[in-house]
């Protein structure tokens, strides 16, 4: 509200200095002096701290808006994000509070510097609406893997990008420059990794090439490998590519930040530019869904280490054992079950449920899926994937 009385200075001062006094009745002082209350202890509060200077009036500008920050501070800024082209001002301001800096803007006062240097791009979409995240409780209970399609390399080849995330802590355990998408290829760069980090309990794919074939029977010789390691193998739901939502945003990243607008001249070179990023993602970073936090400092190695000789699979004493034969199939009551090829050579547990005439197929740790001894058909048995729980 205005103040009512003589000049705007004077009659601060005339209130401020009876509502100093001795037994002043302040909310009698601000309805006579017509202000509200919460406007007169504003004056006597800027009185106390700053004597008669804090009563004149002050600008309305915000304290953090880009004009009056530090240029210092607003050089800074630019920089950063000409490193990081990606980034946001939330991203950027906790950078900046990381490296201990004093007196970083807000956020939004960061944005405001983003556009008036012309480093803000939009495209006129609205931001995507919030939504609820979903998390393992702990490190390496489940790795997140794919590969980033391909880019072409200035020596006419090609780089297909393999991609590990840990779901829990969105850590990159590989980010790794591969020349085709083959399964030994994989397998490779997995042993690396399995040495520095330890085994995870479960791994998430597609059901595309290396590590599925089709949903009924996904398994090929690299899963078959990993469950003899004892790491579970899940696979996402057919055109359900939000399953592997983390893989998926993490793409999304490692597109805008590294490979868009780039051309490596050959898979060394772009490794070099993948480990590089893949520092400053795990380790500087901030990400939002870890309340700008950074992957590395949630994650932590497993303490399951990789065997340099597979372990042999145990089977128990009511176990009925069957060995895979050429073509995928097994011999059980006196009939021929498909499986998959990738088995051949392989040992099966069978184990009964409680079901009547229903059986388990296991190996090692997982079941493969089940088979109906009742069941009728005009064409070849097979053991059936399970749906999923």
């Amino acid at each position: 509200m205005a103040w009512k009385v003589g000049t705007l200075m004077s009659a601060r001062r005339e209130f401020v200095e009876l509502a100093l006094a001795e037994g002043a009745n302040i909310a009698e002082l601000c309805r006579r002096f017509g202000v509200s209350r919460k406007t007169g202890h504003k004056w006597l509060a800027r009185y106390r701290a700053e004597g008669e200077a804090g009563l004149a009036d002050r600008s309305r500008r915000p304290r953090n808006s880009p004009e009056r920050i530090d240029t210092e501070m607003e050089g800074l800024i630019v920089q950063l994000r000409q490193q990081n082209p990606a980034w946001g001002g939330r991203k950027l301001r906790r950078q900046l509070l990381n490296r201990g800096l004093e007196d970083v803007p807000a956020g939004s006062t960061i944005t405001e510097v983003l556009r008036r240097h012309g480093l803000l791009e939009t495209d006129g979409r609205p931001a995507p609406a919030p939504f609820k995240r979903f998390e393992r409780e702990r490190p390496n209970e489940l790795w997140q893997m794919d590969f980033k399609g391909h880019v072409g390399l200035l020596n006419g080849g090609r780089c297909h990008p393999l991609t590990v995330l840990d779901d829990h802590s969105r850590f990159s355990v590989v980010l790794q420059a591969c020349g085709n998408e083959q399964g030994q290829t994989v397998q490779s760069v997995l042993v690396v990794a399995f040495r520095r980090y330890g085994l995870p309990e479960a791994i998430l794919t597609d059901n595309g090439s290396p590590w599925g074939t089709d949903w009924q029977s996904p398994w090929t010789p690299l899963t078959v490998w990993l469950l003899k390691l004892g790491v579970r193998v899940a696979h996402g739901r057919p055109y359900h590519p939000q399953t592997q939502g983390k893989a998926e945003r993490f793409h999304r990243t490692f597109k805008a930040e590294v490979l868009q607008g780039r051309q490596f001249r050959d898979l060394s070179e772009s490794q070099t530019r993948f480990d590089d990023w893949r520092t400053v993602y795990n380790f500087e970073r901030p990400h939002e869904a870890l309340e700008m936090g950074v992957p590395g400092h949630q994650y932590q190695p497993s303490p399951r280490p990789y065997p340099e000789r597979l372990p042999e699979i145990e089977f128990g004493p009511t176990d009925h054992v069957r060995k895979v034969q050429q073509g995928g199939s097994l011999s059980f009551h006196g009939q021929t079950w498909h499986m998959s090829k990738a088995f051949v050579g392989e040992r099966v547990a069978l184990r009964p449920t409680l079901r009547d005439g229903v059986w388990e197929v296991w190996f090692s740790r997982a079941c493969l899926g089940e088979l109906n001894l009742r069941e009728e058909t005009d064409g070849r048995r097979v053991v059936r994937r399970r749906e999923r729980e």
